[in-house]
């Protein structure tokens, strides 16, 4: 844990830590090391960094965050510590354990992400941010050169989403979401087992996601800012709500000002999978419908508590997105049922689970593992298994469902053309972007 104490020694120190590139990659050519800037230093971020710091040819060498030092939703002192000061006692210490004589590097501390994506000495970028700043950072790094890890939902808004996937393919980036079932095994599995007909045809997929939050996380009551903490930039883009321990740290994606609640943080994972095993995962569905959707008393949240989206797609395949089913992805077809979910799968006929079954020659992407997959990656210049235009469309199905939510009817989508077919005022509501200034995107 960290102190008060270690926090007030740590910030008399210099924002750079002197470290042996050497010892800190265990690698005997610096060149083949890939370089990594993190932006965005919260709780997924340090997840992040140990998944780095697991492998010998990538070299953290720049963090940053407009949070110099926070305990995500706890009060000071209870719990992990995160932020800019924690981050580097973490990197520094973990990289001091492995020394070996050799060149010297920095880890340099920023508050200010267009720093870190500015420098030419950087070869990827970690996005680890709340959602409303992931495609202007993720932007801003692939026009630098940057290859670029984002982490899910891809992006806030829908527009942003085409945005990043577009400049992905013009940049020739690199690009993995940090969706990381799809690295998982399990899942690798189901889809498998479906492409090759193991369920016969598929008539329906059930998407279990969590539900929204009902009630206020947390304290409130609007306060100032804490000192360590740049709230305005925090904000960016977005609007500058009061300062609440309840819409902060952990809980800000409860309001639609920086995140798309419980349903657009999960639904970048399951429908993801969903989408994948029926081979829609570059496409989407031809219509989409929200219904039953219920939202918090309390005005701290604006986004849904319950929620179901269905969804048609072509081949008379339903998809349905609900907060009321058992969080995974069921898949019933002619011949079976299938459920999958992080650790655990389950089918009718348990002899297609059994090891050495033969799923057929229908095979789908295998990952290594998604932060080795996205180092790999940048040497081979090889797609991701995560890669942002099936991060895209593995979330548009929650944004359609949110303006079919604020218009109360049922939209017919064009995959292809990704409009709403005959229905100006939806396509306004679903391509908007209001960007606070001095922030901008070219939409």
């Amino acid at each position: 844990m960290f102190t008060r104490r270690e926090f007030l020694q740590t910030a008399s120190i210099s924002t750079a830590s002197v470290l042996s590139t050497n010892m800190a990659m265990g690698a005997d050519n610096p060149s083949d090391r890939i370089t990594v800037g993190i932006i965005g230093l919260g709780s997924r971020a340090f997840n992040l960094i140990n998944s780095l710091l697991a492998e010998s040819d990538a070299q953290i060498v720049a963090l940053c965050d407009v949070d110099e030092f926070h305990h995500r939703d706890l009060p000071w002192g209870q719990g992990s510590a995160f932020g800019r000061k924690p981050a580097q006692k973490k990197v520094s210490e973990r990289y001091a354990k492995k020394k070996k004589s050799g060149t010297v590097s920095h880890i340099d501390l920023y508050s200010d992400f267009r720093e870190v994506c500015q420098r030419d000495d950087i070869d990827a970028v970690i996005v680890a941010t709340p959602d409303h700043w992931h495609a202007a950072i993720t932007l801003y790094a692939l026009k630098n050169g940057k290859d670029v890890y984002c982490e899910k939902p891809v992006t806030h808004r829908f527009r942003e989403g085409q945005l990043v996937y577009r400049e992905v393919e013009k940049q020739n980036a690199i690009f993995q979401t940090g969706s990381q079932q799809r690295s998982g095994k399990e899942f690798h599995q189901a889809v498998e087992l479906v492409r090759n007909g193991h369920l016969g045809t598929i008539k329906g997929i059930e998407v279990g996601l969590p539900p929204g939050y009902s009630a206020p996380m947390g304290d409130t009551t609007a306060i100032k800012p804490p000192e360590t903490l740049d709230y305005d930039f925090w904000c960016g883009p977005s609007e500058k709500l009061p300062y609440m321990r309840a819409r902060h740290h952990r809980w800000w994606r409860g309001h639609s000002a920086y995140g798309g609640g419980v349903l657009m943080d999960w639904i970048g994972h399951h429908n993801d999978i969903a989408q994948w095993a029926i081979g829609f995962e570059r496409s989407g569905p031809i219509s989409v419908e929200a219904v039953g959707w219920t939202f918090p008393q309390d005005t701290t949240y604006d986004t849904p508590h319950q929620y179901e989206i269905k969804c048609q797609y072509p081949g008379n395949v339903s998809i349905t997105i609900s907060s009321k089913y058992k969080n995974g992805v069921r898949i019933v077809g002619t011949s079976g049922s299938l459920y999958v979910n992080r650790g655990k799968i389950e089918a009718s006929d348990p002899r297609i689970l059994k090891p050495g079954f033969k799923r057929g020659s229908k095979t789908v992407y295998a990952s290594p593992g998604h932060m080795r997959n996205f180092l790999d990656g940048i040497k081979s210049r090889k797609e991701c298994i995560a890669p942002a235009e099936i991060a895209h469309r593995s979330i548009t199905p929650g944004h359609l469902g949110y303006v079919s939510h604020a218009l109360g009817r049922k939209l017919a989508w064009d995959a292809k053309q990704e409009i709403v077919v005959d229905d100006a005022e939806a396509n306004k509501l679903l391509n908007q972007l209001q960007y606070r200034a001095p922030w901008m995107i070219d939409s």
